[in-house]
């Protein structure tokens, strides 16, 4: 590989403009770089360590016409992401050592981010059996869920965090009482009831983060929340860490910007699992991520073919495209309220996400010597979304035709340039 000048960047957008010599995959020198290279112009631009995203749908095996690994990767590096994480719900399921290690594969061979596989929790995502997570866990999976469905046995989620201890992985859990929220549409509250959808109470997802967070303590293992989306999540969060419990959690950027006065129109983009909340809710969440009670942003990216969206309310299936959208809304939620800098930014989209899953060579500081995983980000950029032009096969974007502030420049996976300038490279 060549070495490559990134030049004229601010890493973690602070001090003047440097350049950044990259050899052999690692960062070799920072500084002013007099070298015979290949040149990234940043002009400027903030450089950050390469995004993480904990929770990303690729559809890959079973939904191919939704999104298959080479395009959900695609989206993901022009995103500014160097490692996702693939959620177990794709058909077959990813429940043995076979699919996950196909989808491993699969993202080796397309190379634009490392994409590692989530195994299921239960055999087929039904809640009743734990699966081969030995056998996952030797295949190399770090992370399991069942993710669009709840692990709602508390006996089933007991055993699942026990094992989890003694392998050494993460169990993430999709807090949902099923039972609580059977027909429901929308978030309950004065919204839905005008709009005439049935309610989906905060308290199904409250309730089960509080049981799990207490198995979670008394079994000594790791849980990982995801998809953050009530002020009462984020309080039994902060509860649970005093209490020395080890749970994570991650937020979408959806939760962070989006309320549910989206639903006045009825259009089932806005549909999504968790539902939409409130404003306050929102305000809850952009503090609870400043301030660390909750850990991360994570995208939730779940691409759905047209038909299952361009259709009623009731029959339209919840999800929202996240991977290229996802810088910009925090920057517009966090950084341009002042809720997070640019250092903060790294900890939530990289840092904290790499750390939770146990990636020892991403989220790593811009020093000599780190892995040369990066994210180049011009901070006065602004664009407007159109979901039509994205890498992804799907075009479910709740953000069509707004303008967004922030933009990728360019994305580096171990110094090869993944994406730049909005394209991928040939």
């Amino acid at each position: 590989m060549s070495p490559l000048i990134l030049k004229g960047v601010r890493p973690y957008g602070e001090g003047d403009p440097v350049d950044v010599l990259i050899r052999d995959g690692v960062i070799a020198q920072i500084g002013i770089v007099e070298e015979d290279a290949e040149v990234v112009d940043g002009n400027g631009a903030v450089l950050l360590p390469g995004f993480v995203d904990l929770h990303t749908h690729l559809r890959e095996p079973g939904r191919e016409d939704t999104e298959t690994i080479a395009t959900g990767s695609a989206a993901a590096a022009l995103g500014g992401y160097t490692a996702v994480f693939a959620m177990a719900n794709t058909d077959p399921v990813a429940d043995n050592a076979v699919v996950v290690g196909h989808v491993a594969r699969r993202g080796r061979e397309v190379g634009l981010v490392d994409v590692h596989p989530v195994g299921a929790v239960t055999v087929g995502l039904e809640g009743v059996k734990l699966a081969e997570l030995g056998t996952m866990a030797k295949a190399g999976v770090r992370v399991f869920s069942d993710d669009g469905h709840c692990v709602h046995d508390p006996l089933i989620m007991r055993r699942a965090l026990e094992y989890s201890k003694a392998l050494d992985v993460v169990v993430a859990q999709h807090a949902e009482e099923p039972r609580l929220t059977v027909g429901a549409q929308a978030h309950e509250g004065e919204q839905a009831s005008r709009l005439g959808l049935q309610g989906w109470p905060a308290a199904a997802e409250e309730s089960i983060v509080a049981r799990d967070c207490l198995l979670a303590l008394h079994a000594g293992a790791r849980l990982h929340v995801c998809h953050v989306s009530t002020t009462g999540t984020a309080d039994v969060l902060k509860w649970a860490k005093a209490r020395g419990t080890q749970v994570s959690a991650e937020v979408t950027p959806h939760h962070l910007l989006l309320t549910d006065e989206r639903l006045e129109t009825y259009d089932p983009v806005n549909k999504v699992n968790p539902p939409l909340r409130t404003a306050q809710d929102v305000r809850k969440l952009r503090e609870a991520l400043a301030e660390g009670v909750i850990d991360c942003v994570a995208t939730d990216h779940a691409p759905h073919a047209v038909q299952d969206k361009d259709c009623e309310w009731s029959a339209a299936r919840p999800g929202m495209l996240g991977l290229q959208t996802a810088l910009s809304i925090v920057v517009e939620a966090m950084v341009k309220t002042g809720l997070l800098d640019w250092r903060g930014v790294a900890r939530v989209m990289s840092e904290r996400p790499a750390e939770i899953a146990g990636l020892p060579d991403q989220g790593r500081p811009i020093e000599v010597g780190e892995p040369a995983n990066l994210t180049l980000v011009d901070p006065d950029a602004t664009w407007t979304v159109r979901g039509a032009q994205f890498a992804s096969i799907a075009a479910n974007t709740p953000f069509e035709g707004m303008e967004l502030p922030g933009a990728v420049v360019a994305t580096l996976l171990r110094g090869r340039v993944t994406a730049v300038g909005g394209r991928i490279p040939a």
